[in-house]
């Protein structure tokens, strides 16, 4: 098929502007792996390119940060045509050509094996959310969290990475706590595993005390700013905390007390150019024991390519719950 469809951002004088183009795979950046797309999944990087004209190296674009599907053909030995192979993060969809497309061509460094215990949909349903999630309690167990030793926080526990936080934690056997901005989520994130769900608000810091009260032995953190700061004020000692977000700020006021005094562990999660080898475990790890009960359920919905520019502006405006694929298979 040389001919195919892709959503693609461009600049304009106005903002940014998104529209489903009929592409030749000669538009498409270069790569070892072509690869014919079945799913993708929606990121708020994905917002933040395509809404809103950031981070991308280049425009016009292809956005998708996320893509899974079967070779089409390879000139690297390592994948054949007809292997299913998932590739997410690096520069995919900022710096090269990305998911949001019938057929991506891919640098054979980003692409992954699709594990066994996964399909396509399942894959694509977990996406970057997922992955990062999993880099997150690898990393917590790692650094001595335990189901038996409290309770874990989830701060932003209604978006993509939270919602799949909850689910695979409480699969665990971890006590989650959830935070919201929404009470209305309630039902939502206690369906998901969550045995404590509270306000935002409440995880927030607002004052200039270095410690608080001890109450959480871990965190999973995809806000930053102030949340990250009242987290790491109210972890046990020994506790740790997993960061991967910015949407709360970048800023972080703190001081050594709680490490020093306390010893917990700030782990900062960075699933862009995590090394090939820990990224296959934990993918494996996904389609085992990480692999959340909730999927191909009401946490993921499911668009098409043309229905993809609206979620786009839902996902920055904060109007996007749990997970959202994109079925190129129905464009």
């Amino acid at each position: 098929m040389n001919s195919f469809k892709a959503l693609v951002a461009d600049k304009t004088d106005e903002g940014t502007e998104m529209s489903v183009k009929n592409l030749n795979i000669e538009d498409l950046s270069g790569g070892d792996v072509l690869i014919d797309v079945h799913y993708s999944s929606v990121n708020y990087k994905d917002g933040m390119v395509a809404a809103e004209g950031q981070i991308a190296e280049n425009f016009p674009i292809i956005p998708g940060i996320d893509l899974a599907g079967e070779v089409i053909e390879s000139t690297d030995d390592k994948f054949k045509k007809g292997d299913s192979v998932i590739a997410t993060s690096y520069k995919i969809g900022t710096g090269i050509s990305g998911g949001f497309s019938e057929i991506a061509r891919i640098p054979a460094e980003y692409v992954v094996p699709l594990p066994d215990g996964l399909t396509l949909k399942e894959s694509m349903e977990l996406g970057t959310a997922g992955f990062t999630a999993g880099i997150s309690i690898s990393k917590l167990e790692q650094a001595g969290v335990t189901p038996d030793n409290g309770e874990v926080l989830v701060a932003g526990a209604s978006g993509g990475a939270g919602s799949l936080s909850i689910s695979m934690l409480a699969a665990l056997g971890y006590d989650v706590v959830a935070s919201t901005g929404s009470m209305d989520e309630k039902d939502y994130l206690t369906s998901l595993g969550a045995k404590k769900v509270i306000h935002r608000d409440d995880v927030v810091n607002d004052d200039k005390k270095p410690v608080h009260k001890p109450q959480y032995q871990a965190a999973i953190d995809p806000v930053g700013g102030k949340t990250t700061e009242y987290i790491i004020k109210t972890l046990k000692p020994e506790g740790a905390l997993a960061t991967f977000g910015l949407v709360g700020g970048i800023q972080v006021h703190t001081t050594v007390l709680p490490f020093i005094g306390r010893g917990i562990q700030w782990l900062g999660v960075d699933s862009v150019f995590y090394p090939m080898e820990q990224r296959i475990k934990v993918w494996d790890r996904l389609a085992k024991d990480l692999k959340p009960e909730i999927l191909n359920k009401d946490v993921v919905n499911e668009v098409s390519l043309e229905e993809l520019p609206q979620v786009i502006h839902d996902i920055i405006d904060g109007k996007v719950r749990g997970r959202t694929i994109v079925n190129l298979k129905n464009s």
